[in-house]
């Protein structure tokens, strides 16, 4: 009977030949969950910010409608009620609107600088990696010279 060849221990021989420094791509791993910590906070506050903004603007617009409701004298204090309500909102909006678009300059200036610091991050990893590789192969350089 013919008996079957043991992967395991062929893939288990070669791996082992050819052995592997993996402290660079844990260390690469823990600055990717770093960043995306750091953007996920910006993201979270601003939504956060965000959901404030709206119930704030949701809590005045319901009060400011109860005053709509209430029963008038006159048909004419009906419509003066609605153009009162109507211009108040349209100030809130412009005011809110106004608060969002500060809360996005925000996270969006935030995320530019974890971009920055990040791509310096990045360049000065780089460049120690290149600093290093050039000194090994120098130093291999200078022994295979002196043989």
């Amino acid at each position: 009977m013919a008996s079957t060849t043991d992967m395991t221990a062929i893939f288990k021989d070669f791996m082992g030949a050819f052995p592997m420094d993996t402290t660079t791509f844990e260390t690469a791993f823990k600055n990717g969950a770093s960043l995306n910590e750091k953007f996920a906070t910006v993201a979270l506050t601003a939504v956060s910010k965000n959901a404030e903004i709206a119930n704030k603007w949701t809590t005045d617009t319901l009060s400011k409608m109860g005053d709509i409701a209430k029963a008038k004298a006159e048909p004419a204090d009906y419509a003066k009620a609605v153009t009162d309500f109507t211009s108040a909102q349209a100030e809130v909006a412009a005011e809110n609107i106004a608060a969002y678009a500060e809360v996005a300059k925000k996270a969006q200036m935030d995320a530019v600088e974890l971009f920055m610091a990040a791509g310096k991050e990045a360049t000065e990893e780089a460049s120690a990696a290149v600093k290093k590789a050039a000194s090994e192969v120098t130093n291999v350089a200078k022994k295979a010279a002196s043989k």
